[in-house]
């Protein structure tokens, strides 16, 4: 199994609110503010860039900050086998920028957000091997609290029945084929995840069951979770050094 890995970064981070405290606007996006001494774009790529199935990692930055991106992260990257992709307006826009660039001896992509640090080898063994198998494979977690649909002034219109609803998360992983047509094929608003776009050709894609802590860091206080989260993940976080000025 040779997989390509796309960390898309290229966001606005609209719900993070933390722009104003930084010099330069995308400093205070989430996957490029620090957590506990890495930033959480590097906590994110490091769980794939030691494995030997991972034969291509593409970081997806937005156009504008792509040289702020390469000078401030200059250290890392340097000691880092990744590949930066201009990113597009919507999610999607920048996950195909990178799927152009797919080496043709990657079977199968996965696309996993940089703003999702909080993973361990395990979680990423399962879906990839249920991948494997089935072509289209995405962790998730069963919803466990009660849901309520809510209109525009914060009335509640309904209590959702939450049996059979699961919260996907990433990486979300698919044969290459399979992926490339998705896009190809999709329309309508913007997917906000692969998994839409696959199911929307035909083709099922089997969930595998992950944890809670793999959540994604979407406003402030999710920074401070995943600061506390970090230190009781499973197994090790880091084979290596990826660069010899940190850690």
């Amino acid at each position: 199994m040779k997989v390509a890995v796309i960390v898309p970064a290229a966001g606005r981070s609209s719900r993070f609110g933390q722009g104003s405290m930084f010099d330069h606007p995308a400093a205070g996006k989430k996957p490029f503010v620090d957590l506990k001494g890495r930033p959480v774009w590097l906590r994110s790529v490091e769980h794939f860039v030691n494995r030997a199935d991972v034969v291509q990692t593409l970081v997806v930055v937005s156009p504008e900050d792509l040289d702020w991106f390469r000078e401030k992260f200059r250290p890392h990257l340097a000691f880092l086998a990744v590949e930066l992709v201009p990113g597009g307006a919507e999610r999607a826009d920048s996950v195909l920028n990178a799927l152009e660039r797919v080496r043709d001896d990657a079977d199968f992509v996965a696309v996993h957000d940089a703003a999702r640090p909080l993973l361990c080898r395990e979680w990423i063994d399962r879906v990839f091997q249920a991948a494997e198998k089935t072509g289209a494979a995405i962790p998730g977690v069963p919803v466990a609290s009660t849901l309520k649909r809510v209109d525009s002034q914060g009335q509640i219109e309904e209590t959702v029945p939450r049996e059979s609803l699961w919260e996907a998360q990433t990486p979300q992983v698919f044969r290459r084929e399979l992926l490339q047509q998705a896009y190809a094929e999709r329309q309508g608003p913007a997917a906000t995840d692969e998994a839409s776009l696959v199911e929307a050709i035909g083709h099922p894609v089997q969930v595998v069951e992950s944890s809670p802590m793999n959540f994604k860091i979407t406003r402030a206080d999710d920074l401070r979770m995943a600061s506390a989260v970090l230190d009781v993940l499973p197994g090790p976080q880091s084979t290596r050094p990826l660069h010899p000025f940190k850690d």
